[in-house]
């Protein structure tokens, strides 16, 4: 004879339970996307609905003018093009050079290694805006103003990333180093061949910061530039700003939209490779 069990019904208080935490979950979820929805309905606005009182978030009238105007207004592809250079050069150099210093502070016991340690860590508590003359000086000797030299070789190195890397290379085994150095390996080859491989999470997550951080940087191209054909997205749009101080919201909303895309892009390819990488540390 055979016996047909039924499906066991949950608990009441267990399905209000999660259909509270799903509410809850919806109405945050809703709440950071708000932004977003604000950016991309404003940049497909006329512009009588994006100055009218009280505002609407859908459109009435769809519209791509604010996107015509942003090419027309402003040299918008160099820009971008200036952006992907600007932040992927950054990116690229800060890597090298600040993986190459976290493996000399983590692996290799040299006298005063901490003391520069501390002198690194130390200036992550300069304010930024108290070395920005400095360094504009510095840029302007060299003749570097409206260049890509000025803009990514005073941020070719980091202190943070350097802190950052090291931390992560010290969770290292030493036995890798130990057992390459037996077989004749050099440091250059141990830090190539064992050392980075394994660091692939790390430089990942620093990679990812460091170009978004620089892609949305305002103030440095800012300075560092003044032609408009060496300006950055961020740069760009605040020249959109018309006669009397007035702001085309629509066209600043396009231009944050087209902005936004190359990140979204970038992250949706990383993702997959950053998991598969953290999986997979401990395993090589």
């Amino acid at each position: 004879m055979t016996t047909i069990t039924l499906p066991r019904r949950r608990p009441p208080r267990l399905r209000v339970g999660r259909g509270l935490y799903f509410l809850a979950m919806l109405i945050v979820t809703l709440l950071i996307l708000l932004p977003i929805l604000i950016i991309v309905f404003t940049a497909f606005k006329p512009v009588p609905e994006v100055n009218a009182f009280p505002p609407s978030l859908v459109p009435g009238a769809w519209t791509l003018d604010n996107f015509e105007r942003i090419f027309t207004e402003l040299p918008f592809a160099r820009l971008i093009l200036n952006s992907f250079v600007f932040a992927g050069g950054v990116t690229i150099c800060a890597l090298i050079f600040d993986s190459l210093a976290a493996y000399v502070l983590a692996r290799i016991d040299f006298r005063g290694s901490r003391v520069l340690l501390v002198v690194i860590v130390a200036s992550l508590m300069i304010p930024f805006q108290a070395t920005l003359i400095p360094i504009y000086q510095l840029v302007s000797d060299f003749g570097w103003v409206n260049t890509f030299w000025g803009l990514i070789i005073p941020r070719a190195a980091d202190a943070f990333g350097i802190f950052f890397l090291r931390q992560f290379f010290l969770s290292l085994p030493r036995d890798l180093d130990n057992a390459a150095r037996i077989d004749g390996a050099s440091e250059f080859r141990i830090f190539r061949s064992i050392v980075l491989p394994n660091a692939i999470p790390a430089l990942l997550t620093l990679g990812i910061y460091t170009f978004v951080n620089n892609w949305n940087d305002l103030l440095w191209p800012l300075v560092f530039t003044t032609e408009q054909e060496m300006g950055t997205i961020t740069s760009g749009l605040t020249l959109l700003t018309g006669p009397s101080g007035i702001i085309p919201y629509g066209v600043m909303m396009a231009g944050s939209l087209i902005a936004v895309v190359p990140l979204a892009i970038m992250f949706l390819f990383v993702q997959r490779r950053f998991i598969e990488s953290v999986a997979s540390t401990g395993l090589k």
